[in-house]
């Protein structure tokens, strides 16, 4: 894709050719404004789901939150390593306080109903796509990351319900260097034809 525009919002067709993430380290703010956040929410809401159960939320962590939510990640750490350093307590309080608008991205299945758990997993990875496509659609870069911030207890209490779990961090600004490309697999690589068993 050498020579083409990434995230082009030339026309759907274009984005969708062209979509790349960003990595939250390089952005930087302003993110959405409240009008445009209600629509990227929106936007994200539009996704299959089987059911219709909704088996997703989104956590909005304000500006002035941030510092109260490294707080969190630092206390996490220690009881995840209590061998980590002054530098790896650092690198919690940077990630807490990347640019842009964070939102935490909520796996909430309903585990008693009659539609399987995964399918309402794959709602909740649906929903997180689109909430990138309606942030990048409104000329937005985008990074979603996990990481073992995801699968702290603690991070996870924080930030969840009983029976929920972190699906990823998004972060939502503008990258403070261009985006590079990187590989993609050709559709010979990943798509095969069924045949019919004999």
């Amino acid at each position: 894709m050498n020579g083409t525009m990434l995230n082009d919002r030339s026309s759907p067709l274009s984005l969708l050719r062209t979509r790349r993430s960003a990595k939250p380290r390089i952005l930087v703010g302003p993110g959405p404004t409240g009008h445009e956040l209600d629509e990227i929410l929106t936007i994200a809401a539009r996704t299959p789901d089987h059911g219709k159960l909704t088996p997703w939320r989104f956590v909005i962590i304000a500006d002035e939150q941030r510092d109260a939510f490294g707080a969190v990640l630092r206390q996490a750490l220690s009881e995840e390593d209590e061998c980590a350093t002054i530098a790896h307590h650092n690198k919690e309080d940077e990630f807490a306080h990347y640019g842009g608008t964070l939102i935490v991205l909520v796996s909430a299945p309903d585990q008693g109903h009659k539609i399987p758990v995964w399918e309402q997993e794959l709602s909740c990875g649906a929903a997180g796509m689109n909430l990138m496509l309606g942030a990048q659609a409104l000329g937005y870069d985008v990074g979603w990351v996990t990481g073992w911030r995801a699968y702290s207890p603690r991070v996870t209490a924080a930030l969840c319900q009983p029976g929920e779990r972190i699906a990823g961090f998004v972060f939502i600004g503008h990258s403070a260097v261009e985006l590079e490309e990187r590989p993609r697999p050709e559709p010979g690589d990943v798509v095969r034809w069924w045949m019919p068993p004999r």
